[in-house]
């Protein structure tokens, strides 16, 4: 359903509706390669900070930390994107690096809850990349997932993508934990349809869960070597982290990262 301010939405999005055709997946998907040390597993974590109490302070810290742990990007709440891309920069300054950041600065569109309206999920989008986000993680309306309407869902992703378009990265969060495989599936397809390149598993705020292996496995069956597909949730251990890479996750996104690299050999 629209409202007077939503972008005109294509026919037949208020009922089930079957992903647009792509080429099937292959019977095996390739699996990514298994981190074997501590600057492996760092280059695919997201370190996140999202708890609604984080202070300027906080983001720094999470910036200071992801520049010495050599993480893929940081995830911050959409108030935080400027000083987090900010402190970015600074630290590449500080290092005598003149190209781009050591880190990607990510956030979340339509975050936790997914049923924002599609116009003011755009804007949230344009105005992260104007901040200096390189990276969003938008969540999906789950109603739509509940009601098989994958047009609409579709639909939602290619005006994100339209209004951030490469080389932004587009992650479109799921929240696998209430979802059937074969509905896990369909979202991955309609996902893939939308122009996003990266699939992901939870917010970290439902409290159905976070993560799981079930969850992986299915994007994976779905969408593994066309899109990325990102574990994020609950992920407290190295084993666990690792475990997930095994399973076809090519991304984590963590918020004890310091805790889950000790793990591992240097």
């Amino acid at each position: 359903m629209t409202t007077a301010d939503e972008p005109d939405q294509p026919a037949g999005t208020s009922g089930a509706t079957s992903p647009r055709e792509f080429p099937p997946a292959p019977e095996s998907p390739p699996l990514p390669p298994v981190p074997t040390n501590r600057r492996e597993l760092a280059a695919i974590i997201d370190h996140t900070l999202l708890r609604p109490e984080a202070t300027d302070e906080d983001v720094l810290k999470l910036c200071a930390d992801a520049a010495k742990f050599g993480v893929a990007a940081v995830c911050v709440a959409p108030t935080h994107v400027y000083l987090a891309a900010a402190s970015a920069r600074q630290e590449a300054r500080s290092a005598g690096n003149s190209g781009p950041p050591a880190y990607a600065v990510a956030s979340v569109v339509g975050f936790p809850h997914g049923n924002h309206l599609t116009a003011v999920k755009v804007d949230e989008a344009r105005r992260a990349a104007a901040d200096g986000a390189t990276e969003i993680d938008m969540v999906i309306d789950l109603a739509n997932a509940m009601d098989e309407n994958w047009a609409a869902i579709e639909f939602e992703i290619h005006q994100i993508r339209i209004a951030v378009p490469a080389p932004v990265v587009l992650k479109v969060i799921l929240e696998t934990t209430l979802l059937p495989d074969a509905t896990i599936r369909s979202a991955c397809r309609a996902s893939l349809a939308g122009g996003a390149d990266f699939v992901k598993t939870s917010t970290g705020f439902h409290p159905g869960g976070g993560a799981s292996l079930r969850a992986i496995r299915a994007m994976h069956a779905a969408v593994g070597g066309r899109l990325g597909i990102k574990a994020s949730g609950g992920i407290k251990t190295a084993s666990q982290a690792l475990a997930f890479v095994q399973a076809g996750a090519t991304r984590l996104g963590l918020s004890s990262t310091a805790d889950v690299l000790a793990e591992m050999e240097p």
